[in-house]
């Protein structure tokens, strides 16, 4: 046995009587413990010795942006696996699941007026859309089509032409900083039970709702008609240069597309001009020369696993996980090479101090999460539970839980509960140590749109960690200013050692993590409405 886990039991400290921890010698039930040595070693592997920020920088500098499926995801995925390895973690693997479709990388990109004055475009391709076969130069026009009458209406007059697909977007003065850091005030909120209050059995509002096959079947119809381009503002809380892209439907992705037009985004400031230049009935001619390339094989994309195996319950799970795959404008920096930095790095911590845990500590870096996590629920499906059926596999038994980290660069500063009390008093103790580091709130809020999600909705416990929102929702979340440069390196390191005390304690203690109650099959559920 190594001297720092005789130091670990020396001092391991007993916090409340709820559950148990690793090193307690006392007989009967084991109390449960926070092991400040261990807690120790952790902190000091980790805020003394990080390799977090070389990691994040080989993850988007090296191999960035990192799309589902593209050369870049897969190379990526090389360079962690030998890095995995190289630390000594085990059964570090490429799961295959799918069919996502195509991969696909745009390879070069000019925009430019020409005319009425010459001047570079900020823009960027949609993913999953095509080139313009070599440099093309046309007329900008403004059509404003909203149905299949107005299509009708412009057939024989698109071809050749630069079609804008939306009016001018506000440009709003910057009066708040784009970055935030959360005060007391906003912890507080955090904490607060929401309450669903409803507005009983009163009509709808509004119109009939959207035709929902619209937009693809003006696609189809701009190419039909020959149309060189379509340009869209990147508008919203994305303005001031930065440009919010993602990708054309999950159609084009298919090994047999319906054909489509190059699809460009452009800085709100920049269509604003072309847009207002149309208004003022003065011609506008651009120059573009856009260079994207499927990959038709293979259609599967996959997870990258990686473990630490248990001891006496090395069967029982705790998993750490992060999407691995980015939009391609930016580097995917905050979006998520943080993320899977932060939990990489953890599993190196907990590799490299040598603590002794009982459970198997798994991290899964997930792919397809940005077009609706797909990777995590096909690994949740496969390993534990089916949701719309609910039938259980062994596994789902087995895991305790599974943290992800997906909320950009920001310091952790505690965890969403999703609305699960009773972790509160097992995670209470284990924060503790992290109060000087910012980490002071349990929130029993939920939080959706990443991995965790799959997981919870199965009834397994899954918890996103609350984090500092930087910029991440106003300046680099899907933009091309997603690079290295928004990382924040001391939060980044911080956070790695949360994690890995969260993974320690999960992983050794007697109890599996309190669940809430099984969701009904969503089959049941949608037979009875």
């Amino acid at each position: 046995m190594k001297p720092h886990f005789l130091a670990v039991a020396l001092v391991s400290f007993v916090l409340s009587a709820a559950g148990a921890g690793p090193f307690a010698q006392a007989p009967g039930p084991r109390p449960v413990t926070v092991d400040l040595a261990a807690i120790q070693l952790i902190k000091d592997e980790g805020l003394q010795r990080s390799q977090v920020m070389d990691t994040a920088w080989n993850l988007t500098e090296v191999h960035g942006p990192r799309l589902t499926n593209s050369p870049a995801v897969r190379a990526a995925a090389e360079w962690a696996a030998g890095r995995l390895i190289g630390w000594g973690i085990a059964n570090v693997r490429q799961e295959t699941w799918g069919p996502f479709g195509r991969g696909w990388a745009n390879e070069k990109f000019a925009a430019n007026m020409v005319a009425p004055q010459p001047f570079p475009l900020i823009a960027f391709p949609r993913a999953w859309t095509p080139g313009t076969k070599g440099p093309v130069t046309a007329e900008v026009i403004a059509p404003n089509i909203r149905n299949d009458q107005d299509m009708a209406a412009w057939s024989g007059k698109l071809g050749g032409k630069i079609v804008m697909l939306g009016a001018p977007v506000e440009v709003r003065a910057l009066f708040t900083p784009l970055g935030q850091r959360f005060n007391g005030q906003d912890l507080a909120d955090l904490q607060t039970q929401p309450v669903n209050a409803g507005r009983g059995r009163g009509g709808r509002a509004g119109g009939p709702p959207a035709d929902p096959d619209f937009n693809q079947r003006y696609m189809q119809y701009l190419a039909k008609e020959g149309a060189v381009a379509t340009l869209e503002p990147a508008a919203g809380r994305n303005d001031h240069g930065a440009i919010l892209v993602t990708g054309a439907p999950a159609t084009y992705r298919d090994p047999k597309p319906p054909t489509v037009t190059p699809q460009i985004m452009v800085a709100s400031e920049h269509y604003n001009r072309i847009a207002r230049l149309l208004t003022g009935k003065v011609p506008v001619r651009l120059e573009l020369n856009v260079e994207n390339r499927f990959f038709d094989q293979p259609l599967d994309a996959f997870n990258l696993v990686g473990e630490i195996p248990g001891t006496d319950r090395a069967d029982e799970v705790v998993m750490l996980g992060a999407h691995f795959d980015s939009w391609h404008a930016g580097t995917g920096a905050t979006d998520n090479a943080a993320g899977s930095a932060v939990m990489m790095e953890a599993m190196r911590i907990l590799k490299t101090t040598g603590l002794r845990m009982r459970r198997t500590i798994r991290l899964a870096l997930w792919t397809g999460e940005e077009q609706g996590l797909l990777g995590s629920r096909a690994y949740v499906k496969q390993q534990f539970a089916d949701r719309e059926t609910m039938a259980l596999r062994p596994g789902h038994a087995k895991l305790s839980a599974y943290y992800n980290m997906d909320n950009g660069t920001g310091a952790v500063r505690g965890v969403y509960l999703q609305g699960n009390d009773a972790v509160r008093p097992v995670f209470a103790p284990w924060i503790e140590p992290f109060n000087n580091l910012g980490m002071t709130t349990l929130a029993i809020r939920s939080t959706t749109g990443s991995d965790q999600v799959a997981f919870d909705e199965i009834g397994l416990p899954g918890f996103q960690f609350i984090q500092d929102p930087v910029e991440y929702g106003t300046h680099s979340h899907h933009t091309n200013m997603d690079v290295f440069d928004r990382l924040q390196a001391e939060d980044l390191m911080k956070n790695a050692v949360i994690v890995a005390s969260f993974a320690y304690h999960t992983a050794n203690r007697d109890a599996l993590l309190p669940r809430k109650a099984l969701p009904r099959p969503r089959q049941a559920a949608t037979a009875t409405r």
